[in-house]
């Protein structure tokens, strides 16, 4: 039985994270990797650089902010960059793929800023948007996969201080209410699957909170989301914390999950 393995990784400017996406790669050798959040134009993403250890690679951004890019070890059949609806174009946010096994959504949902600010409405916004793309163009009967940096902690045990930072907005009853029409749409949250009750396994570290990685200082807001009929046929799904130990990381690390075929 054969199996395909897809990661997950908010990379904090690509350029800046080359010493750990690449020899994470070499190691793992995942044959789909997204990334969020490279922080890169186009003219100047570091392409030679996956093409040298054998990876296809494919992006959209701008100079400074967001940007998405996933390398894969074969060429997609298909490439949509952003939603195409009329609306913002977000293709330095959305990267939709399509690969044999199955068809791979890499996002980068917006932050937010603050409650009451107009980037909270364009992140609800988004996830509509989102939703609707998806019924337009996609079944749950088909294998889809939703990976990303979602912004969206989506339970109690997914933050460190549930109390303390309820009303943040990765942490408040809108954006679980956003991820939940995700999961009624017809995805389930892979590493939920296999860590069903875990707490304290997180994506993603402050870099402002000294010792947060010892201190358990963190939020799951990093996602893989797949239809049931790849959910069923997943193996594993799981955090690799090395890569936010090491010099000059991320503040976020790896998520990985594993498919049988």
């Amino acid at each position: 039985m054969g199996t395909f393995k897809i990661a997950t990784f908010n990379v904090n400017s690509i350029r800046s994270r080359l010493h750990i996406v690449i020899p994470w790669l070499k190691e793992h050798q995942v044959d789909v990797l997204c990334m969020q959040e490279t922080k890169v134009d186009n003219t100047h993403f570091p392409a030679m650089e996956f093409d040298a250890i054998g990876y296809h690679i494919t992006y959209f951004g701008y100079k400074r902010y967001n940007g998405v890019a996933t390398a894969s070890l074969v060429k997609p059949d298909e490439v949509i960059h952003g939603f195409q609806d009329g609306g913002q174009e977000d293709r330095d946010r959305l990267l939709v793929s399509r690969f044999p096994f199955a068809t791979v959504f890499n996002v980068y949902v917006p932050q937010g800023r603050e409650k009451d600010h107009e980037f909270f409405r364009y992140k609800l916004e988004w996830f509509k948007r989102l939703i609707t793309f998806l019924n337009e163009n996609f079944s749950t009967e088909n294998p889809v996969l939703l990976c990303g940096d979602m912004n969206v902690a989506p339970e109690e045990i997914d933050v460190y201080d549930p109390e303390g930072l309820l009303g943040h907005v990765c942490f408040t009853p809108e954006v679980w209410e956003a991820f939940a029409s995700l999961k009624e749409w017809g995805f389930v949250d892979v590493f939920r699957k296999h860590h069903p009750d875990e707490p304290r396994q997180f994506t993603f570290y402050d870099y402002r909170l000294r010792g947060g990685i010892k201190r358990g200082l963190g939020w799951r807001i990093d996602h893989i989301l797949a239809t049931p009929p790849l959910a069923e046929r997943s193996l594993r799904c799981d955090i690799d914390l090395k890569p936010r130990r090491v010099e000059k990381p991320s503040d976020h690390t790896f998520l990985l999950a594993e498919f049988a075929l």
